[in-house]
């Protein structure tokens, strides 16, 4: 089941905020990384390269967890939890938006590189203050 985004959550999922992804790895364990991200409607979008762990973590296992605090209160932050879409169009389109807005420059591509716009439909979000 989907659920939209509070506007708290909007606020705080909007670049230039760094997010924690959680994934799971084939063992159960869990997997975190640090991503660039913005919003799309309800949905979270963000960048990563084929072959990287989180990216074959998900391709197996769409479930994932994203986690955002404000930096003025790092006390209230929010979890958005859902299941990801991957497609590779648009991928070097995505990396290039979100550098310009994360680091105020294009994104420079690096030869053998293959960008996946992963998207997030979330299934719960929960604010904490």
């Amino acid at each position: 089941m989907t659920v939209s985004l509070p506007d708290a959550a909007r606020r705080l999922l909007n670049p230039p905020v760094f997010v924690l992804l959680c994934t799971v790895n084939a063992d159960g364990s869990p997997q975190s990384s640090v991503v660039w991200l913005r919003t799309d409607g309800d949905e979270l979008v963000f960048s990563t390269i084929r072959g990287r762990l989180k990216c074959r973590n998900m391709e197996r296992d769409p479930r994932v967890s994203v986690c955002a605090y404000d930096p003025d209160d790092p006390y209230h932050y929010l979890e958005v939890r859902g299941t990801v879409s991957l497609t590779e169009e648009g991928g070097d389109e995505l990396i290039d938006e979100m550098s310009r807005a994360y680091d105020g420059k294009p994104w420079t591509p690096r030869p053998g590189e293959i960008r996946v716009v992963v998207r997030v439909t979330p299934a719960k979000v929960v604010e904490h203050r």
